[in-house]
């Protein structure tokens, strides 16, 4: 790996990472998009290679520039913020690839319900004080008991891509 990570602890810079959603919906016709604007996240690097850490979003923060749509959102039908405000993916294993990739796997938990999810992430930029990282991966979202679909408006999966940067934490 050419952009080597320095061991450590590293804090998400809510500032300058974004995460995003697309999905197909209309029968096709129309892709939704949103970005969450609640993101926090934290994550070490050991010495032995070893990797932990995980980023939080707030459900209600995300943002598809509808407000009706927004709050459908935000209801029972999908992400049901009431009784589950958070989101987080917590990384379990990272293995170091070639071309500045890492495969990343982990647990998604949406809705209270956490299943494995594997990303492969882009270390696009690693200093001795920044990490920043890209990534794109799908998620079923009726694994999650977000079945709604009125009419068979939505199908297929939902694709989040993901630029993360880190700044080393202070002691």
């Amino acid at each position: 790996m050419t952009a080597a990570v320095e061991t450590g602890l590293w804090q998400l810079d809510t500032t300058r990472s974004v995460i995003a959603v697309s999905h197909v919906t209309m029968w096709g016709m129309v892709t939704v998009k949103g970005e969450f604007k609640g993101v926090t996240g934290e994550g070490e690097v050991r010495a032995d290679g070893t990797v932990s850490g995980s980023v939080a979003l707030e459900a209600a923060s995300l943002d598809t520039k509808h407000k009706k749509r927004d709050e459908h959102l935000r209801s029972a039908d999908f992400f049901d913020v009431e009784r589950h405000p958070t989101l987080v993916f917590a990384v379990r294993d990272a293995t170091y690839r070639q071309n500045d990739t890492v495969e990343v796997k982990g647990r998604l938990t949406v809705r209270g319900v956490s299943r494995p999810q594997t990303a492969t992430v882009k270390v696009t930029e690693s200093s001795t004080d920044s990490i920043a990282l890209t990534t794109e991966f799908t998620v079923d979202r009726d694994q999650f008991g977000m079945g709604w679909n009125r009419l068979g408006m939505m199908r297929g999966l939902t694709t989040v891509t993901a630029t993360l940067r880190f700044t080393r934490a202070s002691a």
